[in-house]
């Protein structure tokens, strides 16, 4: 594939960032064609590379399918940065980067030299991110937090559950997975337009809390407008039934449907031959199915049951109904027919793994292609690559490097 054909070609990232939001938001910005430099230590691993699971159940540093789906398309060096030779290559490498990328704690980037002002004076124009749980500044900005962390404090693992029991959380770090990356890599493609528009590079100081409080817009306005605490609801929706998950013919076989509309709730009732709700006229109004929501759940519930999960999807989705089978991650890359059909799983060959399967972004642009373009690196795969052909080094200063440990 040509670079031209890549939207983000010609785009460098110096990329300090590890384990979950920053290392995707890093791999949306690789996927689109950056190049992205990750810059490592033999002597502190990124977390990730020691995450579960591991290809064939053999634990190793270049093995983990959770770390190799976060950092595709990327590049690795492996950066002693405590020492100040490194710290040095460091400041050489940002020189002839566009980004530079971190989700440390703050003050960690400092004790490396390495500030956004320390950073704008080796290149002006850098559009610099940071990404720590609470900011850069303010009472709570040296508080450590991982994406459950946040999950707990912006109140969305209490949203989460069932209403008569303690909350069941996301079931995942959601806040990595999702409003932090999307966030923070929209934040970086808007800095650098803005720098194309005008020569100005950017501070971006993103605390990772904000994004998520951001999906959680209909609870926060409710309290604002009305002082009013939403509660769990499980799978129910406020604005009508049947909305939820429902068991079908086998062993814990079970589909998502929504028919709040009226258009859909005909759909369900014709499929699922819902004679007894169907007279009812008053039930064409979501309104009055909420009110009856319970007896109506378990009227569809009783009807689900005899049916193929994957059957009874598409006959829903033919009748304008919003029907999903709940699969397992097995079952998600081998028989989701969405997916398939969109080419979200790309199998790309490991040096260490061999064939892995990756997710492509979750979205699509017209007239270019998009990566993952290569594999997760190995640990340090490319430090003499990217000395030799992105810093000019000698291959006499590579090994000198090498030999005293800072490339490592």
């Amino acid at each position: 594939m040509s670079a031209s054909t890549k939207p983000l070609s010609g785009v460098r990232v110096a990329d300090f960032t590890w384990i979950g939001a920053g290392s995707f938001t890093t791999k949306l910005l690789a996927d689109f064609g950056a190049d992205v430099i990750k810059i490592e230590s033999a002597t502190r691993l990124d977390t990730l590379r020691d995450g579960a699971p591991f290809k064939d159940g053999i634990r190793g540093v270049n093995r983990s399918g959770y770390f190799a789906d976060r950092n595709s398309s990327k590049r690795s060096v492996t950066i002693d940065m405590k020492q100040p030779e490194g710290q040095a290559l460091a400041r050489r490498l940002i020189a002839r980067s566009d980004v530079v990328a971190n989700n440390f704690t703050p003050g960690t980037m400092e004790k490396f030299g390495l500030s956004y002002d320390a950073v704008r004076a080796i290149r002006e124009d850098i559009v610099y991110i940071s990404m720590s749980m609470q900011g850069s500044s303010g009472p709570e900005h040296k508080y450590l937090g991982y994406g459950l962390t946040i999950g707990a404090l912006t109140s969305m693992q209490y949203l989460s559950g069932l209403p008569d029991r303690e909350p069941a959380g996301t079931g995942t770090n959601f806040p990595d997975h999702i409003p932090n990356p999307c966030h923070a890599a929209f934040a970086i493609l808007a800095a650098l337009r803005h720098r194309r528009r005008t020569g100005q590079g950017q501070l971006i100081d993103m605390a990772q809390t904000e994004p998520t409080i951001s999906v959680l817009g209909p609870a926060v306005m409710q309290w604002t407008a009305n002082g009013e605490i939403i509660e769990r609801r499980g799978n129910q929706h406020v604005a009508g039934a049947p909305h939820g998950v429902y068991p079908c013919a086998g062993d814990d076989r079970w589909i998502a449907i929504s028919a709040i509309e009226p258009a859909a709730w005909r759909g369900l009732v014709r499929v699922l031959g819902l004679n007894s709700l169907a007279a009812d006229e008053r039930l064409m109004r979501a309104d009055a199915r909420w009110e009856r929501r319970e007896d109506i759940s378990k009227t569809v519930a009783d009807a689900t049951r005899a049916w193929d999960a994957d059957k009874l999807m598409e006959a829903l989705q033919q009748a304008g109904v919003a029907a999903g089978v709940v699969r397992d991650a097995a079952a998600i890359v081998t028989r989701d027919p969405q997916l398939q059909a969109r080419g979200h799983w790309v199998r790309l060959q490991h040096p260490e793994m061999g064939e892995s399967v990756y997710n492509a972004p979750a979205f699509r642009m017209s007239g270019v292609e998009i990566g993952p373009y290569s594999p997760a690196p190995l640990l340090g795969q490319h430090t003499e690559e990217v000395c030799r052909d992105v810093l000019g080094m000698t291959q006499g200063e590579i090994a000198a490097l090498a030999e005293s440990g800072v490339l490592r």
